[in-house]
């Protein structure tokens, strides 16, 4: 992470740049690519106040934070703790996003054929067919594929969310496979 500092109205001393360095290369976490970010930090005095921004650049976000305080050290912290919480904010929100785009995806089916005929060919997709699974219990899958009569049914386990398949034995008796994921 390129971290530029800017100082107004006071002289720098290299142990305020070291301590905003390192508390600022906490943020490094919350980042995806760490190397295209930029951080530019304005510190500036004015008579009593101590002022801090900041303004974090990277791929995908543009953040920016401002705290005023009598003390440089404890404003560095305050902005810093303003700039932690923005990027858990912005990386739970891409999370969440991504959990809902993986459970709310649709699944897609082939149906392979293959002949009875004693010289070997390559099976071909005969069908084709593109659908979301619907919530239910394993009971209500089981129930469904019985009064449709097909051979499986993929659906969406109401209790854990994951994506399952019922199929029916040679039996008459139904076989569950469940990812457990």
């Amino acid at each position: 992470m390129n971290v530029a500092f800017t100082f107004k109205n006071f002289d720098a001393s290299e142990h305020l740049k070291e301590y905003a360095n390192s508390r600022f290369s906490k943020l490094e976490k919350y980042v995806t690519n760490p190397e295209n970010t930029e951080m530019q930090v304005n510190l500036s005095v004015d008579k009593f106040r101590h002022v801090a921004e900041v303004v974090l650049s990277s791929d995908y976000m543009h953040i920016s934070a401002y705290e005023v305080s009598e003390d440089m050290y404890s404003t560095v912290d305050m902005v810093l703790d303003k700039l932690e919480a923005q990027l858990r904010r912005a990386r739970e929100k891409v999370i969440s996003r991504r959990r809902k785009d993986a459970g709310a995806g649709s699944a897609h089916m082939d149906i392979i054929s293959y002949a009875d005929e004693e010289t070997y060919r390559e099976p071909v997709i005969v069908e084709s067919d593109s659908f979301v699974p619907k919530p239910m219990s394993v009971d209500e899958a089981a129930e469904q594929l019985q009064t449709m009569g097909h051979e499986f049914l993929v659906f969406r386990n109401a209790d854990n969310e994951a994506i399952n398949v019922i199929y029916r034995r040679n039996n008459g008796d139904f076989g569950l496979i469940d990812p457990g994921y």
